[in-house]
């Protein structure tokens, strides 16, 4: 994120933190999700900006394109020409009234082929009433006003305001997205590190950009070193290394050490949410069968689903390693 804001310290001589130390500022410096991000430099280039819907997971680049695409559509007008309003803000329908009704009235001085910006960010936790709202708004001050929606899903922004804008859809950063960004980061902060940790921070990040580089700065203020051991300890997620020991004990039919393993899991604290979720991503990688890996995450599916529903005990995970070991045997049987 090239636009490293050379102090490294705030006011109080507190460091800002590295996720917006090293935001992006030009749209063509955002990592990953290659065609959204050319969209949007055409936007950037020629100036015609339409109604946004920027759709996707945390962490991939929705606000930070946004914001750069209003800073060089606008530059030095930036100021006075951009409302962003995020779920922090008080969004209900007597915001949206006022607040922005008078925002798109407001008369600024801008280039020709130039509008102003209004950014909603988490839109989908803006309530139906608001965005009903929203709608007539968006159409009555089209001529000198453009509205950017950023949202984790774009099902929960209603349909009169989505057939009103064009949507860009991001997904998750790929592993040699995050590990390209994090050497950029790793080499200006002077950051000691062996690629075991990367790896690990690349591995709790899940594709999440913001959560990768708050664990680096996060291990970094910590310990002063990224290694693999350091992480987990500040992520403080069930390591993948347990977790894998406990599916080869389930493939190798050792199912009282599977159920050891996942006891001591369990006795560590974490939650049946975070087991589940590990144990997932670990099948999802492991070298097995291929028709067993579906099998297995079939397994793993059900058991999250009956854990999200509220049944998160150990008789439940214990149950999903009985069910393993079945479809193994099964298996090996056929």
């Amino acid at each position: 994120m090239a636009s490293s804001s050379s102090t490294s310290s705030g006011g109080g001589g507190y460091e800002i933190p590295w996720v917006e130390k090293y935001r992006p500022s030009k749209v063509v410096d955002i990592v990953g999700n290659e065609d959204a991000v050319s969209r949007l430099q055409v936007i950037a280039r020629d100036g015609n900006m339409p109604n946004l819907i920027l759709a996707g997971p945390p962490g991939t680049g929705k606000t930070s394109s946004i914001l750069a695409l209003a800073h060089e559509l606008l530059g030095p007008n930036y100021r006075e020409a951009v409302l962003e309003l995020n779920a922090s803000d008080d969004r209900g329908i007597d915001v949206v009234r006022n607040k922005i009704k008078m925002f798109a009235q407001k008369k600024v001085t801008l280039p020709p082929g130039r509008h102003k910006v209004v950014i909603l960010d988490e839109a989908d936790s803006m309530t139906s009433g608001a965005q009903q709202a929203l709608r007539r708004t968006i159409e009555i001050y089209s001529n000198s006003t453009r509205f950017a929606l950023a949202c984790n899903t774009s099902g929960k922004i209603i349909e009169p305001i989505q057939s009103r804008c064009a949507l860009v859809r991001f997904s998750r950063l790929s592993d040699q997205e995050i590990l390209g960004r994090l050497m950029v980061v790793v080499q200006a902060e002077n950051v000691p590190y062996v690629p075991e940790g990367l790896e690990a921070i690349i591995f709790t990040a899940d594709g999440d950009m913001r959560q990768a580089l708050n664990n680096l700065q996060a291990t970094f203020s910590g310990f002063r070193f990224v290694n693999q051991e350091n992480v987990f300890k500040v992520c403080d997620q069930p390591h993948p290394l347990h977790v894998k020991n406990m599916v080869r004990n389930v493939l190798e039919s050792k199912f009282d050490d599977a159920c050891h393993g996942m006891k001591q899991l369990y006795d560590l604290g974490y939650s049946p949410t975070d087991i589940i979720t590990t144990l997932f991503r670990i099948i999802k990688n492991y070298d097995m069968a291929e028709y067993l890996k579906l099998e297995f995450m079939k397994e793993t599916g059900f058991a999250h689903m009956r854990i999200c529903d509220g049944v998160g005990s150990y008789l439940q995970l214990c149950g999903l390693l009985a069910k393993l070991a079945v479809v193994r045997e099964t298996a090996k049987a056929a």
